[in-house]
């Protein structure tokens, strides 16, 4: 059992604070985008901090469970908080989350296509999204604009 699902043991289906850590993959000038299983959007790959972990451990963990890639060299993108941070799942559970996210152009391994929350991996340039994740498209937005590292918001 992981750390949300002991939180929702005891809160339920109320509001729960996380920490979010990402990492914007960039390879010739284009992002590496997932698209989740859950819904129909893309985003980043990333995910929820562990207890204990940092949020470059957290954020290499999470891109290597989604992705199959081993990110390096992490450089901080952005801080993201306030309104946008709040989702509703599905079934209910509330959140609010922090995004720390990371930037970086080194990574190795085989990107995998089909993993446990995502049905497909692609990059993407600058002008040619597809329909983005709305608690990730300021982040992804604020790559489009090249914005000076890091942005805090």
């Amino acid at each position: 059992m992981n750390y949300i699902q002991e939180m929702r043991q005891l809160i339920g289906s109320h509001t729960l604070m996380t920490v979010g850590c990402g990492i914007i993959l960039e390879k010739d000038g284009q992002i590496l985008l997932q698209h989740r299983k859950d819904n129909d959007v893309w985003g980043i790959p990333g995910g929820v901090m562990e207890p204990g972990e940092t949020f470059v451990e957290a954020a290499i963990r999470e891109t290597w469970e989604e992705t199959g890639l081993k990110a390096e060299d992490l450089i901080l993108f952005g801080l993201y908080s306030g309104n946008e941070g709040y989702a509703e799942y599905q079934n209910g559970d509330k959140i609010f989350s922090v995004q720390i996210i990371f930037h970086t152009e080194k990574f190795s391994g085989e990107l995998i296509q089909d993993a446990l929350e995502s049905q497909e991996h692609r990059f993407f340039s600058r002008d040619n999204l597809p329909h983005l994740n709305s608690h990730q498209e300021r982040f992804i937005l604020d790559w489009v604009k090249n914005s000076n590292l890091p942005v805090v918001k």
